[in-house]
């Protein structure tokens, strides 16, 4: 495999970078943070896609960028003979092949499983066959032999060995719980073939019990049948017998109804003939009725009206005490509006002096209260200077005049009389002044009699001030009360003017004496009037009840003919309960007898349907015991097979580690050979994986710090040729990310050394670091470095040659490649 070109856009600190790669040694150098790994992340993203970046997806988008800006990688490289161009961005890639216009896979899952079958390597074996860092030097030099060999095995692949043999185990467990479970699910074939054999011995009893059943059946049933019709005879008679006697009942019940309708017919004629001179007399009773009634009217409707006069009269007498009422109280608010304004006035006034009063009494206590502090302000004062005079004739009088002066710190000597008398003086003027304001602040203590007088005055002032307020409130409170009082007033007197009106418009002459006469008279009427109008309806009647009472007779000699007839027939029917009974016992003996043996018949049926599925299960449990058995047999062999697959991956395991570490001495012997210019020709890893150079076939004990490194670069670099060799690819790309680390200044120049004689074996070797001073051994070198003013990487190229020429001129001549805009 062998690089081409390179293009990021926006891939995370690269906006637009395009690097041309060429065979040789290649340098990506710069310092830390520039974005020289990232190019390798690139590299790998483009080819494999999600999960070969170093963090989320999300993250690798340039942080400059729009939140829609296109993130893209391109990768053209070529293999075995073919050419191909990766495009990759977030949401698509597509791959073409020898500059052909249309893609040959054009889905990201399309695209990496492309790229893994034409490689053939996943991420991890491709890293692990092209790319070498520092950090994997360094840490297969610290392994212990068994982590060592663990690395050997995970990095050539043989960990698939392991997950293949996993598998395989985890099958077999499988098996084994199947086969458990199967056993435990599995009857007992003693007791399968004893309840296939019960079940049948059960299915022959119960076919001979159902036929000796049908037979029974039939015999019965026969019986039955002949008993069948004298029953129907007799319950056609005992029928005949009820229905003649049900009718013959009907009949003399209707007999007995028309006897007593006659009857009642009867009674109305002999009343009719009665009733016909009292009938006249109670017409004649009752022919004041009319009269009387129209009279109650006239004295109901003038008793209404007496009523409603009376209540008319009450409310006129009500308003009229209402209306005196407001009339003395209008009389008693008159004169608000005139006292408002002059309560008004009075308060405004008085309100002045209130204020005039309160502005002195403020300002007097202001000043009097200034006063008393400033008194209490500089005594304090003096009791502080009195007391440190007092203090300092205390100092001198215990020092004397050898002491020193409380001011300048000097001796005092002959000046000693001089300052006591000095503070004395000022201590006695302190004292006096002291005392004067005391007595000031004693005259101060107590309220002066000026601030009382007007606080006094202040306080009289607000007492009027609210005995106003509240009269004015009053007041006010009248002159709206007296436009309430006027309109009351006013209606008040109109509706007495209406009441007046409507009791004058009302009828008199209500006599109660004679509305109490006329209502009893008429109360003694009612009852004859409506004793009258029966009897008037009844003598109507009377033409219509001598037609019904002639119906009913005639009604009632058809009746008493049906009954004779009924009475004859009944005597004809020949019925005999006594037979009845006897022909009524036997059909039920028939019936039961029937109904038992037909019972026990389809009882035996259900049994031999039973026993036939009985039969049947036993049947079918044999049939699955055989299926199981044969299932747990093919169990067995699956779990001998997988014993067998398990032995093997063992075996073949244990085959390779065997034959791997002679394979990588002789390849990495053969790398030694040729960077040491044969002065090792033989390097070999010991049954704990420890690496050991030999000289001429000796093992060296002691080998340098240089010879080391070179021992360990020349094993990464044997696995990586086994890797690729079991990939099925040429071994012509090497990756070295920061291995120079470690090494000093010499050790560098013969890493590149060693790997400028290996050229004819690594046709392209690309090497990332930041140490600048490897410069002059490479063929190509590609500058990192990162801009701050736009926040992304620059990537220049330039030869060695030309590096060193513009160092001695002082000029740059580095050609940027590209750079992120």
């Amino acid at each position: 495999m062998r690089i081409n070109r390179l293009q990021l856009v926006n891939f995370r600190q690269h906006a637009d970078t395009s690097i041309e790669f060429g065979t040789g040694i290649t340098g990506v150098i710069g310092p830390n943070g520039a974005g020289k790994t990232t190019i390798l992340e690139a590299i790998a993203w483009c080819l494999y896609g999600t999960g070969a970046q170093r963090d989320k997806l999300e993250t690798i988008r340039f942080q400059r960028a729009g939140e829609r800006a296109q993130v893209k990688v391109v990768l053209d490289f070529e293999l075995s003979g073919q050419r191909y161009r990766v495009n990759r961005e977030m949401s698509r890639a597509e791959v073409y092949v020898n500059d052909d216009a249309n893609p040959v896979a054009n889905t990201k899952t399309g695209v990496n499983e492309f790229i893994q079958r034409r490689l053939g390597m996943t991420r991890v074996e491709f890293f692990n066959t092209y790319f070498t860092d520092q950090k994997q030097l360094s840490v297969m030099a610290s392994m212990k032999p068994t982590e060592r060999a663990h690395f050997l095995s995970r990095v050539l692949g043989y960990e698939k060995l392991r997950t293949a043999q996993d598998l395989v185990r985890e099958r077999r467990k499988t098996i084994l719980a199947e086969m458990s479970g199967l056993r435990a699910g599995m009857p007992d074939p003693d007791v399968v073939a004893r309840t296939l054999a019960e079940a049948g011995k059960r299915a022959a009893d119960s076919a001979r019990l159902a036929t000796e059943r049908r037979r029974v059946h039939v015999e019965c049933d026969a019986a039955f049948q002949q008993i069948l019709p004298r029953w129907a005879a007799a319950q056609e008679a005992r029928e005949a017998l009820q229905k003649t006697t049900g009718e013959m009942q009907v009949a003399e019940t209707e007999e007995r109804s028309l006897l007593a309708r006659g009857e009642r017919i009867g009674a109305d004629l002999n009343e009719i003939v009665q009733a016909g001179a009292e009938l006249d007399d109670l017409r004649l009773r009752t022919e004041r009725l009319p009269a009387l009634t129209i009279e109650l009217q006239r004295l109901d409707s003038l008793y209404r009206e007496e009523g409603r006069r009376r209540t008319l009269a009450e409310q006129s007498r009500e308003i009229a005490t209402e209306i005196e009422r407001l009339t003395a109280k209008k009389a008693r608010i008159a004169l608000a509006p005139e006292q408002e304004e002059t309560v008004t006035l009075a308060l405004e006034k008085h309100r002045a002096t209130l204020e005039e009063v309160e502005g002195k009494l403020e300002a007097r206590r202001t000043e009097w209260v200034r006063d008393k502090q400033e008194a209490q302000t500089k005594r304090q004062a003096l009791l502080r200077q009195h007391g440190d005079i007092k203090e300092q004739l205390r100092i001198l009088a215990d020092l004397g005049p050898d002491g020193a002066c409380p001011t300048c710190s000097r001796a005092l000597g002959e000046n000693f009389a001089r300052v006591v008398e000095s503070l004395t003086e000022q201590m006695d003027a302190l004292t006096s002044d002291g005392k004067y304001f005391r007595k000031r602040m004693e005259e101060l203590d107590g309220m002066p009699e000026d601030i009382k007088a007007l606080d006094e005055a202040r306080r009289t002032a607000a007492q009027e001030v609210g005995a106003l307020e509240r009269q004015l409130a009053k007041v006010q409170s009248a002159v709206l009360e007296l436009t309430g009082v006027a309109r009351e007033l006013t209606d008040k007197e109109e509706r007495q003017a209406q009441l007046v009106q409507e009791i004058a418009a009302m009828p008199e002459g209500f006599d109660a004496a004679e509305h109490a006469r006329v209502r009893a008279q008429i109360e003694e009427l009612t009852p004859l009037a409506v004793r009258v109008e029966r009897l008037a309806a009844l003598a109507e009647r009377e033409p219509q009840i001598r037609t019904e009472y002639d119906e009913v007779a005639a009604m009632l000699v058809a009746h008493r003919g049906r009954s004779q007839e009924l009475r004859a027939a009944l005597a004809k029917i020949a019925f005999s309960e006594e037979e009845y009974l006897a022909t009524k016992v036997e059909h039920e003996r028939a019936t039961g007898a029937a109904r038992v043996a037909e019972l026990q018949r389809i009882t035996a049926e259900g049994e031999l349907r039973a026993a036939n599925a009985s039969a049947d299960s036993a049947r079918e449990a044999a049939t699955e015991l055989a299926k199981r058995e044969e299932k747990l047999s093919a169990l067995k062999r699956a779990r001998r097979i997988h014993d067998e697959l398990d032995r093997a991956y063992s075996d073949l395991r244990s085959d390779l580690n065997a034959q791997l570490r002679p394979e990588l001495s002789e390849l990495a012997s053969g790398f030694m050979a040729e960077l040491t210019d044969s002065r090792y020709s033989e390097l070999e890893l010991t049954n704990d994986y420890d690496l050991t150079v030999l000289d001429d076939g000796v093992p060296k004990p002691v080998i340098s710090g240089g010879e080391e490194d070179v021992a360990h670069l020349v094993l990464r670099l044997a696995i990586s040729q086994m890797i690729a060799e079991r990939a099925g690819q040429p071994f012509s790309l090497l990756v070295l990310d920061e291995i120079f680390g470690s090494l000093d200044e010499a050790r560098r120049h013969n890493v590149i050394n060693l790997l400028r004689r290996l050229h004819d074996r690594f046709e392209q070797v690309i090497l990332i670091t930041h140490i600048e001073s490897v410069r002059e051994g490479l063929d190509r070198v590609i500058s990192v470095r990162y801009d701050e003013g736009s926040g992304s990487s620059r990537v220049e190229e330039s030869a060695p040659s030309d590096d060193l020429a513009a160092a001695l001129a002082g000029l740059p001549v580095l050609e940027p490649i590209a750079a992120a805009s």
